[in-house]
């Protein structure tokens, strides 16, 4: 490792004990911007790596709430507010057992750079809370919504910080934090994204996250002429991000042959068409079940507490969470002939199997831009709150796209080397924390 890295890392290890994700995702980008900072002092004499490191804000609180059988039941609940330097704290709120100080800085300080690369106004943020809402009421997931907002609604805002979804926070939950937090300040505003179609959503913004994803792929492969038509294409998870990648790769001509939860994976090599994703959208969406049922239902295999990457495939889509890819699996991934991987979660490949990647020169598109078509959206239905102007289906899908587009023409702009080798990483790294370094100079010492 670069000493200088190093040493950086020693302070911020020193600063947040304990934090293995958020060590993980600074480390990615420090060794990306840290050469980049030498060569342009500006950033190094306003310390601006040190400040993006550091949230603005960090908001703790208790969340009690009745579960059916009236008993009180206590969470916590978190608000990390990263950077305002280009717009208000943008990012999604996640409702999962894991959820804890580290995991939501980790997706902060990632969104900051993905906000960043989208063009749009807004800075980075991240909250949510250890609830697990699987295996809950309609009733019980709605009274730690409203108690959770009872909290969080004095710290955001139209203009100050606009929360999304995430994992385990769906249409249902955003209706709940919603109609609480309309309840406690008598006001209609752009305050959350994710919102139902009929009350200030917008078209597409389910779709975004995946349909980026594919989007991104695509412009990687068109820089060696390649498009995903015919292509084999291993998708993991089977949430919302999983199943609107596996739409959108059907559509452009691709086939994807899996599909998985936190139980293992199932394997389909006819391909999963718009009638079987349509099952898995009603079995994940609906009935909340496991994915084993398609493999009852289609007859194919079901790897029980297994990853898809043991799959062959064209291209790679990690779309359930954080570090789903390691260094062995990635060494497969390569070996079985897999030249695109495009991430549609965040952080799902560890630090050597990125390693691997970059090593093998492959198609590589990291989270922060690959993915980043989820929060563009959310920004397309802040501009259409603000103009309270709706947009069609068509009219979002393509601006969509051309973020798509624009983010990846930033990657090449500022990741291509010598030999003509697209550093994705360092493309997005250096795009991300221009536009906020730049405003957080002209804005002194804040």
């Amino acid at each position: 490792m670069d000493p200088r890295v190093q040493q950086f890392m020693a302070m911020i290890k020193a600063r947040n004990p304990g934090e293995n994700e958020f060590h993980q995702a600074v480390q990615e980008v420090a060794e990306s911007l840290i050469p980049f900072i030498e060569e342009n002092p500006k950033y190094k004499h306003a310390k601006i790596l040190e400040r993006i490191a550091e949230p603005e804000r960090t908001i703790i609180f208790r969340v009690p709430w009745l579960d059916d059988k009236g008993e009180v039941q206590i969470n916590r609940g978190f608000r990390i507010e990263m950077n305002s330097a280009i717009g208000p704290y943008k990012g999604g709120l996640r409702l999962h057992p894991t959820v804890n100080l580290g995991i939501l800085k980790f997706l902060a300080f990632e969104q900051v750079f993905k906000n960043s690369l989208t063009t749009l106004p807004m800075g980075g943020g991240k909250g949510g809370s250890d609830f697990d809402p699987k295996g809950k009421s309609d009733n019980e997931v709605m009274r730690f919504c409203q108690s959770f907002m009872s909290e969080l609604f004095r710290h955001i805002g139209a203009d100050t910080d606009v929360p999304a979804g995430d994992i385990g926070v769906g249409g249902r939950e955003i209706g709940f934090l919603f109609g609480q937090y309309k309840r406690l300040k008598n006001e209609f505003t752009g305050v959350l994204t994710g919102k139902g179609i009929e009350w200030g959503g917008s078209l597409i913004r389910p779709e975004a996250t995946g349909y980026g994803a594919t989007y991104f792929a695509q412009e990687m492969l068109s820089t060696r002429g390649d498009n995903l038509k015919g292509k084999v294409v291993s998708i993991s998870g089977s949430g919302n991000v999983a199943q609107f990648a596996t739409e959108k790769v059907v559509e452009l001509g691709g086939k994807v042959v899996t599909s998985s939860d936190s139980n293992g994976f199932i394997y389909d090599p006819k391909g999963i068409d718009f009638d079987k994703l349509q099952f898995i959208m009603e079995l994940k969406n609906v009935r909340r079940g496991r994915i084993k049922e398609f493999a009852d239902k289609y007859g194919v295999e079901y790897f029980e507490g297994k990853r898809p990457w043991i799959i062959k495939c064209d291209i790679a889509m990690p779309c359930a969470t954080q570090n789903e890819i390691n260094e062995e699996e990635a060494k497969l991934l390569v070996k079985n002939g897999c030249n695109c991987v495009s991430e549609g979660s965040n952080m799902p490949a560890t630090p050597e199997a990125v390693e691997v990647f970059l090593k093998a020169q492959i198609l590589y598109g990291p989270g922060k831009a690959a993915n980043a078509g989820g929060v563009a959206t959310s920004g397309l239905e802040m501009t259409q709150n603000s103009m309270r102007l709706p947009w069609s289906r068509e009219e979002v899908d393509e601006k969509l796209h051309t973020i798509m587009k624009n983010i990846h023409k930033t990657c090449v702009k500022y990741g291509t080397k010598e030999n003509g080798f697209i550093n994705y990483v360092d493309g997005a790294n250096i795009g991300g924390f221009v536009k906020v370094a730049n405003a957080m100079i002209a804005q002194g010492v804040v």
